[in-house]
């Protein structure tokens, strides 16, 4: 692994571990056994442009993944219960679900930084069109489906915080039981 991706890769998790606020430059540094030259080399603005540049990999990886996952299923519902096994499978067996969640650099960064707000905003926007575009498929109304797709965001993306902050499953298990009421009959 070349050095750049070396620090994006490093600093993703330790962000997602730790927040923006409570990871240091030193601390990545350290981490990839690199030194200051080299981060200011490749990312010249400093740990914010690492940040963003941790984004971008974030997006790309979370909507590769999203998009193949919702390839697979016929439908919405099937598609999203499968996000969320994966979620759940991940946090029973890892103990993490790091590689999904970047809620605590949004609550950090957006309103502190407007290109950090920027590249969480180009992540939610993806995840949001991967699924209306299913939706629409299945014949929901192109504001019907924008809706739902806004609604399954928020609910997964706050049932992640919730399972990290409580050290538990269940809200993703509660969200993935509740789709089926809430997506059914929704198609005006």
């Amino acid at each position: 692994m070349d050095t750049k991706s070396l620090m994006i890769d490093t600093a993703t998790l330790l962000f997602q571990q730790k927040g923006y606020k409570n990871v240091g430059v030193n601390e990545i540094l350290k981490a990839c056994n690199v030194t200051k030259g080299a981060l200011y080399h490749h990312f010249p603005n400093g740990k914010e442009e690492l940040l963003i540049a941790c984004l971008k990999g974030l997006n790309e990886a979370i909507t590769i993944d999203i998009e193949d996952i919702f390839k697979k299923h016929p439908s919405t519902l099937e598609a999203i219960q499968s996000m969320i096994d994966k979620l759940i499978h991940n946090l029973e067996t890892e103990g993490t679900i790091t590689g999904y969640t970047f809620s605590s650099i949004v609550s950090e960064m957006a309103t502190v930084s407007e290109p950090v707000r920027q590249a969480c905003s180009l992540l939610y926007e993806n995840m949001e069109r991967i699924y209306c575009d299913k939706l629409v498929t299945e014949g929901y109304s192109q504001e019907s489906a924008f809706e739902m797709a806004l609604w399954m965001t928020a609910s997964i993306e706050g049932a992640m915080m919730l399972c990290l902050t409580q050290k538990s499953t269940t809200p993703l298990k509660t969200i993935s039981k509740l789709l089926p009421t809430i997506l059914k009959g929704r198609t005006s």
